[in-house]
């Protein structure tokens, strides 16, 4: 992320503004420490940046998925019968 002393924010606010809008988050500093960030409004939070169900419909679960192996495991763990 872009950081940008507290003088040249001043000077540059208009474009700096407009660059932030687009989506470019910057930080304003002092003496060289972070004072703010600087975000557009309508930024994404995380949550809506998830992408849950971003691969359905390219795979399938097998239906015996939870019996796959089970003997093999058994086996391994001395549970025969």
């Amino acid at each position: 992320m872009r950081s940008v002393n507290i003088h040249r924010a001043k000077t540059c606010l208009s474009r700096l503004v407009d660059r932030a809008a687009k989506g470019e988050a910057f930080i304003i500093t002092k003496a060289g420490k972070p004072l703010v960030k600087v975000v557009p409004i309508d930024q994404p939070t995380a949550a809506q940046m998830r992408r849950i169900g971003f691969m359905a419909g390219q795979f399938s679960v097998p239906e015996d998925l939870d019996r796959m192996s089970g003997e093999e495991i058994e086996a391994l763990f001395g549970m025969s019968k």
